[in-house]
């Protein structure tokens, strides 16, 4: 007896056998995902409930989908927490997902989802405008995004971040890389603390502090890389995952300087910089996107896709896009490193956890543990001051409802609480809650409804994250349709860009000997559609 889906494997099989048949189908897949919203510019950011030319303009305010809907009584927040509070204080795993796929989603949005703070809003800024009088609510609809997959992560949201973390050296052999060291026979980035004290090495005093670090102890600080983004050192996954990014970027400025000895390590280091976001975003589609769709179909990463599309605008990260990836349930209570479990708050800017087992392990351990699942009653008590954070900042920036969303992006309206999710004792909670369901919050009944078969993903969020990711994506300036060529990346570069599907591919080029048969992935090798 076929399934579905392997009835929909063996058609798709034939189309994607038949190159001009795939690259059409890939074509109209993507379009297809992306007009289920309105193409950018939108109308209203957060600055203003109504269009303004400040809101259209300053990209320090949040984007919006939708125009503001702030509507009274609201349900106690204690009450709504006990949709994510885990029942039984079980867990429950997700049957799709390893733990290298939330690591990758945390990387890949920490470079752009930026919800201002105290920590991380300029200096400039704080002279015009003082800490203390910024109150909390505005906080949360504004944001230090630069906007872009452009891996900031690495390379820093500023020029003068990113020139801190070059080596800016013109000898042969040195050109073009950013700065490293070895330890136990590996590359990594360097550390930011000398011998963990208080203050970063006058080096890199331009680097934003790391998020939520200021209370480790010296023997974790001490360890704390110097990287281009302020959430890289809080778990050793995203640090594992910007380590392997600071070696390719340093093996292909090897390789580039080779094949252009008369460059500059300007030259050089802005080529290797280019083919390493392209790579990145390549990873983005056709890793992490193939990971989280339901479909036995294999979407490519083709910028010629974008390049006559009416929705081919510049980026402007939206609040509704922020909060959909509060992605917490999905993070199990043990993670295994150095060959035993440690509990994940023990873990936290812990970078000696991955410079200890060498970077190739590291993946290995991620890709050994099952994520958990994403969904209603799945989240730790440790985590649930997040879950709070963010219905408040739903209410701050007045979103509008859940249903509304629905209807915004083609999908059906709950006409029913049991519409949104099929668990009994969740649909009691929100019919105590909510007077309709269409009086369901947005962030509420994003993680109430219930997950895609196939997908690691709940409905709206799967259907909001794949429109966000092409749209996104494919609009970056490197793969503009007159940008997009082997001129841009050289040699070196425009081959690796051809031979990178996942980030596998990356791991086996930047380890010695390669990785053999270890298994590095999103998706479970016991994992069976549906």
């Amino acid at each position: 007896m076929f399934s579905r889906y392997k009835i929909q494997k063996v058609l798709f099989s034939i189309v994607e056998a038949i190159p001009p048949l795939a690259e059409f189908a890939n074509r109209w897949a993507i379009n297809r995902v992306v007009k289920r919203a309105r193409a950018r510019p939108h109308p209203l950011s957060t600055v203003h409930e109504y269009v303004s030319w400040r809101g259209l303009t300053d990209r320090r305010w949040s984007g919006r989908h939708l125009p503001p809907d702030p509507r009274e009584p609201k349900p106690d927040v204690e009450a709504l927490v006990d949709l994510f509070r885990r029942e039984d204080g079980k867990q429950r795993l997700c049957p799709k997902s390893t733990c290298l796929f939330p690591a990758f989603a945390q990387y890949l949005t920490d470079g752009f989802l930026r919800t201002e703070t105290d920590e991380i809003i300029s200096d400039d800024e704080k002279k015009i405008h003082p800490p203390d009088d910024i109150d909390p609510a505005t906080r949360l609809r504004r944001n230090t995004s630069n906007h872009e997959i452009d891996l900031c992560t690495l390379y820093g949201r500023t020029y003068r971040q990113t020139m801190a973390l070059r080596s800016c050296s013109e000898k042969a052999g040195e050109r073009g890389r950013l700065k490293s060291q070895q330890l136990n026979g590996e590359e990594y980035p360097p550390f930011l603390y000398p011998d963990g004290g208080p203050d970063p090495h006058p080096e890199f005093a331009d680097l934003d502090p790391p998020l939520g670090q200021s209370d480790q102890p010296k023997e974790k600080r001490a360890k704390l890389f110097a990287v281009g983004g302020d959430r890289v050192n809080s778990a050793p996954q995203t640090a594992m995952l910007n380590t392997l990014l600071l070696r390719e970027h340093n093996r292909l400025a090897a390789e580039v300087e080779e094949a252009h000895p008369d460059w500059d390590d300007t030259r050089v280091f802005e080529t290797a910089r280019n083919t390493v976001i392209v790579l990145f975003i390549k990873i983005v589609v056709e890793d992490y996107i193939n990971h989280i769709s339901p479909l036995p179909f294999t979407l490519r990463a083709d910028p010629a896709v974008a390049w006559k599309a009416a929705w081919n605008k510049p980026n402007w990260i939206t609040t509704e896009f922020s909060l959909l990836y509060r992605w917490h349930a999905l993070i199990p209570d043990e993670m295994e490193w150095g060959g035993k479990k440690h509990p994940l708050a023990q873990t936290l800017g812990d970078n000696g956890l991955v410079i200890d087992d060498g970077l190739l392990q590291s993946f290995i351990n991620v890709s050994a543990t099952p994520a958990a699942e994403l969904g209603p009653r799945n989240t730790a008590e440790a985590l649930l001051d997040v879950e709070r954070a963010s219905i408040l900042q739903d209410r701050a920036c007045d979103l509008a409802g859940f249903s509304d969303y629905c209807a915004y992006l083609q999908q059906t309206r709950p006409f029913a609480f049991d519409r949104i999710s099929t668990r009994p004792e969740v649909v009691e909670i929100l019919k105590a809650q909510y007077d309709s369901p269409r009086d369901v919050e947005f962030f509420v009944g994003l993680f109430c409804e219930d997950r895609v078969p196939n997908s690691p993903l709940p409905n709206l969020v799967l259907v909001f994250v794949a429109l966000d990711a092409f749209s996104q994506a494919l609009t970056n300036p490197l793969l503009s349709e007159h940008v997009f060529k082997p001129s841009t990346f050289s040699a070196p570069g425009w081959r690796a860009i051809q031979r990178t599907t996942t980030l596998r591919d990356v791991l086996d080029r930047n380890t010695p000997g390669g990785i053999g048969d270890a298994f590095v992935g999103m998706t479970r090798r016991d994992w069976q559609p549906k």
